[in-house]
């Protein structure tokens, strides 16, 4: 009878301690859940002030486990409860034994902030967490805290190899037209053939499909055989010239993907060619670079190598100052011009040492030779290589006026002392900028919200409240901003990152330098008339006068041009949203201009579809604390981000703060303003908010009246720029609303004889062939 009670007792405290069991491992799961769904909800990577307490919640719940157990001991005995919380330990821990060996019970997996016994600190740095154990009086646990011992070190390995793994920050490549057209993607917009325009608006599905199936493949075979090309340091037999096939259209596929390769190594020098000092961006052997040079090879020889110095006074609108210059080339001389409209002070110079202000006036050394006529008196009398020879042997004085200094009558340097940016400055010394995660992603430079709110508290004697107001209005004015853009600020665990540390800006951006700016920001007005008034002085003297040729050369070593630099230096953190529509034209327009001759003068002239891919997409700017590439500017501003040609992505996405900018709808004669640094492009020119309408009109006129549209009438023909056909959605909805838009801009009998041909329906468009070739 003894014997039966004992056993229903021991079978009694066995259910108890099997229910209490059960118990604290739902207590535990409940913990662990709560745990993962809060370490989801902050800021994954940084431990809170609540991870602390659910350790010791969960410390609390083995307590009570082992208090419940420690009753039943005295029941049924300490050997057999150890046996059962041994077994009952087994198979809670089974897989993660199999996996890692064993772990302590108080070993907490909270994604993001533990791996395997190793935790992430506030700061999202890691770092190794010392391994404890709890004595136990139970039998084997002595045991198990020497297996974890032992696995110490396999953890920690294991821990760095799950680091590794966490994705860094995402950089979204932006679409870019690099002149590759894809066969059917805008069948549409591209054949000559006439359709109605119910055809026109209305492609299938299937053709879409089978677009975009091309799109795919003739981008991946440009990228695999310019590759190839690389590695096998050969080019393509046949690849002669930079523009598009000889005579035919380049959407053919056998013409896909053919790219030019070119050599880092200087190029020979030879004749006054900017390409001399332009570098290359690939390799090929030296039979492909005379061949080059033997197809770019023209304009006029290298000037004279002389001791002496040639001064050119200039101003702005001057036709004697155009035809002295163009004197001067054919002459082999080269000379320093100084525009006094650029250099005010140096017109008084120039009435101190010749006793007027007119220009143009010619200096040999300190010698005042005078004007054109002047000129040209010496050349006929033969006088003029008299003076030449003086200025080959002859090193030039003193008293010879002098180039333009750096920085000289240049406003871009000063302005008013911003206190905001002293702020920031000492703000960026003190808090920690370094790598952390964030939502299980890894971010480069950036620091916490709750250091900046501490530092700003300290140094500026502020509440905490106020410190974050504070760092709000910084914020606003573009020192720095949030990692993923999901506010403005906010205290606590916030990753934010100063403008100059973004790694876009440091990899790809060319108008910011290393550290932040110290004046205020001026009005984009302000800075934009600085730049069309220096962009007009440039282009009188380094374009020629049809707009079509540029002296890379001469303009890359001007002071115009590092003036230029630290013009749109200016633009890092200018506010830009409040332009008007006429402002944001020709602001844009002329900042593209010049910055496409930057592009080309750092990365070279592109000779393939994956070297202008990166002229135009990587080449940035920083506006108004964003980044903006040429394909940007052109398709996502001037034509209210649309898509490039044969493209499937818009520039800007829906929460882009970008597309505030962006005109609302598109501007089609930008396309006729829009300067590449090609032969086949627009002329180059300044453009006004003022008149920008009437100057787009000219634009328009002088591309299309100058070969864009040529008529055979015989032939019953058109051959239309590739500037009509890759942006034809700009000017109409089918290749007859082009042709009628582009009539427009003709000459009047052009464009009668045109729109005849078109009623008729007898018109044949052919685009002609785009050379790429560098307009120098």
């Amino acid at each position: 009878m003894e014997n039966q009670q004992l056993v229903e007792s021991k079978e009694a405290s066995s259910q108890d301690v099997e229910k209490l069991q059960v118990d604290a491992s739902a207590i535990q799961n409940e913990d662990q859940d709560k745990q993962s769904k809060e370490a989801k909800a902050q800021n994954i990577g940084h431990d809170g002030p609540g991870f602390d307490n659910e350790l010791d919640d969960v410390s609390d719940v083995k307590s009570k486990s082992n208090n419940h157990e420690g009753v039943s001991d005295n029941v049924i005995g300490e050997s057999e409860l150890a046996q059962r919380k041994d077994e009952s330990r087994d198979l809670q821990s089974g897989t993660q034994q199999e996996n890692i060996g064993t772990k302590s019970e108080t070993e907490v997996n909270t994604v993001g902030q533990e791996y395997s016994g190793d935790k992430v600190d506030a700061s999202g740095d890691f770092e190794h967490k010392s391994e404890e154990t709890n004595p136990d009086n139970n039998s084997g646990q002595h045991d198990l805290a020497k297996e974890k011992d032992d696995s110490g070190d396999m953890e920690s390995t294991h821990m760095y190899e799950k680091t590794d793994e966490i994705p860094n920050e995402d950089h979204i490549l932006e679409p870019v037209f690099d002149g590759t057209e894809i066969p059917g993607m805008e069948a549409n917009r591209s054949t000559s053939t006439r359709k109605s325009d119910a055809d026109q608006d209305s492609p299938g599905v299937v053709e879409k499909a089978v677009a975009l199936k091309n799109f795919v493949k003739e981008k991946s075979a440009v990228a695999v055989s310019t590759m190839l090309r690389r590695l096998s340091g050969k080019r393509d037999e046949g690849a002669v010239g930079n523009s598009d096939d000889e005579g035919k259209d380049v959407s053919d596929i056998s013409k896909v993907g053919e790219t030019k390769v070119d050599s880092e190594k200087p190029v020979e020098k030879f004749g006054w060619n900017p390409l001399n000092y332009i570098k290359k961006s690939s390799d090929v052997d030296v039979e492909s670079k005379t061949e080059q040079r033997d197809s770019i090879k023209e304009g006029l020889p290298p000037p004279i190598a002389m001791k002496g110095r040639i001064i050119l006074y200039t101003k702005l609108g001057c036709q004697e100052s155009k035809e002295i210059r163009l004197f001067l080339r054919m002459k082999r001389l080269g000379y320093v011009e100084i525009n006094i409209d650029v250099y005010p002070s140096r017109k008084m110079e120039l009435e101190k040492v010749s006793g007027s202000t007119s220009v143009p006036k010619v200096y040999f050394n300190e010698i005042l030779i005078g004007g054109l006529s002047a000129l040209k008196t010496l050349d006929e009398s033969g006088k003029l290589d008299e003076k030449i020879d003086f200025l080959i042997t002859e090193a030039p004085l003193f008293e010879t006026p002098s180039p333009p200094l750096s920085g000289e009558d240049d406003v871009s340097s000063s302005g008013v002392l911003d206190e905001m940016a002293l702020i920031v400055r000492k703000m960026k010394e003190s808090v920690a900028v370094k790598d952390r995660l964030y939502k299980m992603r890894r971010f480069t430079n950036c620091f916490l919200g709750s250091e900046a709110v501490d530092f700003l508290s300290e140094d500026q004697y502020l509440e905490r409240q106020e410190a974050v107001d504070f760092a709000r209005k910084l914020a606003s004015k573009l020192f720095f901003r949030h990692v993923l853009d999901e506010d403005l600020f906010e205290d606590g665990n916030h990753l934010y990152r100063f403008l100059d540390d973004d790694p876009i800006v440091v990899s790809q951006c060319h108008n910011i330098p290393r550290g932040i700016i110290t004046t205020k920001p001026k009005p984009i007005a302000e800075i934009a008339s600085r730049l069309w008034f220096l962009s007009l002085a440039m282009f009188e003297a380094y374009v020629s006068e049809d707009g079509r040729h540029v002296d890379y050369t001469s303009m890359h070593g001007s002071e115009e041009f590092a003036r230029y630099l630290r013009i749109v230096e200016e633009l890092q953190r200018v506010e830009i949203w409040d332009l008007s529509r006429e402002e944001k034209l020709a602001f844009f327009i002329n900042l593209y201009n010049m910055m496409a001759i930057h592009a080309i003068l750092v990365l070279g002239h592109p000779d393939g579809p994956l070297e202008r891919r990166k002229l135009f997409g990587e080449f940035k700017y920083v506006i108004g604390g964003s980044t903006y590439s040429l394909s940007a500017i052109q398709n996502g501003i001037l034509r209210g981000n649309q898509r490039p040609p044969y493209n499937i992505k818009k520039p800007f996405g829906a929460k882009d703060k970008r597309s505030k900018v962006a005109l609302p709808y598109p501007e089609p004669l930008i396309h006729f303003a829009l300067v590449y640094g090609t032969r086949s492009g627009p002329a180059l020119r300044c453009y006004s908010p003022r008149n920008i309408d009437e100057e787009l009109l000219d634009a328009a006129r002088n591309f299309l009246r100058s070969g864009g549209v040529v008529i055979d009438l015989a032939a019953k023909s058109a051959y239309a720029s590739k500037i009509l056909k890759w942006y034809s959605i700009d000017f109409g909805k089918s290749e007859v609303e082009v042709i009628k838009h582009v009539s427009n801009y003709l000459d009047p009998a052009d464009s009668e004889i045109l729109l005849d041909l078109l009623a008729t329906s007898e018109l044949k468009v052919t685009y002609q062939p785009y050379d790429w070739g560098l307009n120098c």
